[in-house]
């Protein structure tokens, strides 16, 4: 078999070693254009997952690297003169040149072909020369770029400048500095990879002279505004270099920095849709990129590598065995896309958390992409965890999740609320046994606050036949007795209510029979901001007059009357998913040319009438919230920066929290789905605007409820499809965690069922005693 690699980078020369050793008969050419001790960067890390698949794959290669890594526990953050450490996180780094060089002579010991200096001949004649090509040419490949029209890349530039640099001693800790200039925020991001020299004389060794005091990769980053106003747009290298030992002499202890033909950049985020074509495959940054804050390059591309030989190993042959390559990797590859960029936003919004105390800034940065959770870092490090809970507040032995918040004048127990779920099980609008049952269990359940569903403030303005409303008296005395069993059985338990109206996306089917889909018959009309149908096929709604919009913002003050004489303790007004107010807030769903339409502040006129109306009738002492779609995701939509002014006016306005979510207004949104994804639309609002916030979308685990919580990320998390899987999701997340106090109790009558019942034994007995033979 012969096969081609481009790119002498680790990913490219190790699925080379790798490849050789599987199968010694294979003839296997390495092109790279540099010589064989001319790379960039400093130092590199790996994991420990990582590691061992190198060892299971490689042991020689294995140990060759364990004789120069350095390995650390601890990461410091630097925050306004304050260092916090958090230990037991595992770290394992070495130089980069080095790293080259044991894969050089692994390779060279294989037999195979190193050829360095050389430009690869074009990868269309290596694919019809050899029976596999490897493209391992980095993120700006060449080879990619060539067959775009097959792996259909989507190349992202964020928003911060960067500058790879180095400093001659180590660090004792993955460090992480904030350096708050008068130009703005910068960061280091700083890591040992070559331990100090025992010998107080150091000879040179096979990377060149070894250092005394060993070495650490430092990197500086910041804003692109931050960065210009700084003035290092105009600097050379050796000016930025000298520059940014300036600004952290402190965490260099006055040292210099060098570089090694450094440059400052923007990070790129490369997404592609395949990762193959024809026997032309791509490896490494050339298939994928994840920003650098949490290490993932150069790990990234050894195990595409350690999955590429395995399933050419594995595969009867190569069309196969690439697509199964591609089937195994880019789940994964996703997985850590999303961390990353979790992880690289957070440093782009980093401004946002200066003012939170430096433990809880600590923290928040420890778990900015999700990776680590609060549980995971209560392990890792107990002390530290602890400590961040006591100046949270956290009383001895409380999670975070089971503190109080208060609301206006309603204090919740804890920070669970079960989302608003429309049931579609109503008659005539009127909620009947099954949300008792459906709101009873899940108030019982232990939550701090219990949501009902969407409900209508008229006829016209439910989304399907199925859906509850608030526009007569007979439905507020459904709901009435509603309230009361939730009052008198679940006390402790608030319950909210949330009134909308479906606006264009109303008369369809329900939703297991058709969501969104129109009534194949029994259709009523339609009123919107604009008329313009949800999707084709859609019926087409009438455009809302003035007297209309007065008639329709009664309907709600209406309906906001009948829902505080029922008994509901919190309101919500939904304002997101496309529904009518919403239809007024997003750019895509309001063409109009009136006082309504427009710019920025004449899209949010009608929903702050409408709040404004709902407010004066609805009791001062209880809480006014509103749900919002923080982002349309779809092109001219709205964006997060919209999101921040519609929070913004809403809570002038007086609304006591701001419940974000996001898209469902266009059919043709592109979603960016992942854990919690919503997150952080809710953690940039409360940052900017100051209003508490409810997080909601994929919150799936008491853990991730105790991150976000303790991080500050929001103030209250909304779970939907969890209490539908477990209607005592808060019960259960308290016997889980061994909590109990008064942020849930279990009713009297499950008291018994208050610990998890005891399963079959499954481990096996272990041998006693060994004799030897």
């Amino acid at each position: 078999m012969k096969i081609a690699v481009i790119g002498g980078g680790p990913g490219g020369l190790y699925a080379a070693a790798l490849l050789k050793r599987l199968d010694p008969t294979r003839d296997i050419t390495v092109w790279e254009r540099n010589a064989p001790d001319e790379t960039f960067g400093f130092g590199v890390v790996l994991s420990d997952e990582t590691l061992g698949g190198i060892e299971h794959a490689d042991p020689v290669v294995y140990a060759a690297l364990q004789k120069d890594f350095v390995r650390w526990d601890d990461i410091d953050v630097v925050h306004r003169g304050t260092r916090h450490t958090s230990g037991g996180h595992g770290f394992a780094a070495l130089g980069r040149k080095r790293l080259l060089e044991i894969l050089h002579e692994r390779c060279r010991n294989l037999g195979v072909d190193l050829r360095f200096r050389a430009e690869a001949p074009d990868a269309g004649h290596l694919s019809a020369t050899h029976d596999l090509v490897v493209a391992a040419d980095g993120v700006h490949s060449t080879t990619r770029e060539t067959y775009a029209h097959v792996f259909r890349p989507q190349v992202t530039a964020h928003g911060c400048r960067y500058i790879w640099l180095a400093t001659d001693f180590a660090f004792d800790a993955f460090r992480f500095e904030i350096a708050e200039t008068e130009h703005g925020v910068m960061q280091l991001h700083g890591y040992p990879y070559a331990r100090p020299s025992p010998d107080p004389h150091p000879s040179t060794g096979p990377s060149g002279p070894q250092n005394q005091f060993g070495a650490s990769t430092v990197i500086v980053e910041m804003r692109e505004e931050v960065w210009r106003a700084a003035g290092f747009e105009e600097l050379g290298e050796a000016e930025s270099v000298e520059r940014c030992a300036k600004i952290f002499a402190e965490a260099l202890g006055g040292r210099p920095l060098r570089s090694n033909k450094s440059a400052w950049t923007t990070f790129r985020t490369v997404v592609d849709e395949h990762w193959s074509h024809g026997n032309i495959v791509l490896l490494g940054d050339a298939a994928h990129t994840a920003h650098f804050s949490i290490g993932s390059g150069t790990k990234l591309a050894v195990e595409d590598a350690l999955a590429l030989a395995a399933c050419l190993e594995e595969q009867p042959d190569v069309p196969t065995a690439l697509a199964a390559y591609e089937e195994e990797r880019k789940p994964v590859v996703a997985s850590t896309q999303r961390a990353a960029r979790a992880s690289l936003e957070w440093f782009e919004n980093l401004r946002l958390y200066l003012g939170q105390p430096p433990r809880q800034f600590a923290f928040n940065l420890l778990t900015r992409s999700r990776r680590v959770t609060h549980d995971n870092l209560r392990l890792r490090d107990a002390h530290f965890t602890e400590a961040v809970e006591r100046e949270f507040g956290c009383p001895p032995g409380t999670p975070p999740m089971f503190t109080p918040f208060r609301l206006r004048g309603l204090t919740l127990r804890n920070r669970v609320v079960v989302s608003p779920m429309d049931m579609y099980s109503a008659t005539d609008g009127v909620p009947g046994d099954f949300h008792l049952v459906h709101l009873g269990a899940r108030a019982l359940g232990g939550a701090g606050l219990v949501m009902t569903e969407m409900v209508c403030v008229s006829e016209e303005g439910r989304i399907t036949p199925g859906c509850t409303g608030l526009y007569t008296g007979g439905q507020a005395e459904a709901w009435k007795r509603i309230t009361d069993f939730v009052h008198t059985r679940a006390p402790g338990t608030a319950i909210g209510v949330q009134l909308g109206h479906s606006g264009r996306k109303g008369s369809t089917k329900l939703m297991w029979e058709g969501m969104d889909e129109p009534l194949p018959y029994g259709n009523w009309p339609l009123a919107a901001a604009s008329p313009l149908p949800y999707k084709p096929g859609s019926q087409t709604p009438r455009q809302l007059s003035r007297a209309q919009l007065t008639d329709i913002r009664e309907q709600f003050t209406a309906a906001a009357w009948r829902a505080a004489r029922a008994g509901f303790d919190l309101l919500e007004l939904h304002c997101a998913h496309g529904y009518l107010l919403s239809g007024f807030l997003s750019p895509l769903t309001n063409h109009r040319t009136d006082a309504y339409g427009g710019s920025p502040e004449k899209r949010l006129k009608f929903p702050l009438e409408v709040f404004d109306a709902v407010r004066a009738v609805w009791p001062q002492e209880k809480p006014l919230t509103v749900r919002i779609s923080a982002t349309d995701w779809a092109e001219g939509g709205t964006t997060a920066e919209d999101a921040v002014r519609i929070a913004r006016a809403f809570a002038a306005h007086g609304a006591d929290a701001i419940d974000v979510s996001t898209g469902q207004v266009v059919a043709e949104e592109r979603p960016e789905f992942g854990r919690s994804y919503q997150t952080p639309f809710a953690d940039r609002i409360r940052h900017e605007v100051r209003v508490p916030v409810i997080a909601v979308g994929a919150i799936s685990s008491w853990d991730d409820v105790n991150s976000l919580i303790l991080a500050g990320r929001t103030d209250l998390c909304a779970l939907a499809r969890p209490h539908l899987y477990d209607p005592n999701w808060t019960l259960h997340a308290a016997a889980e965690q061994g909590y109990e106090g008064p942020g849930t109790a279990w009713p009297a009558p499950y008291r018994a069922g208050s610990r998890r019942p005891q399963t079959g034994r499954t481990d096996a007995p272990k041998p006693r005693l060994t004799l030897g033979g």
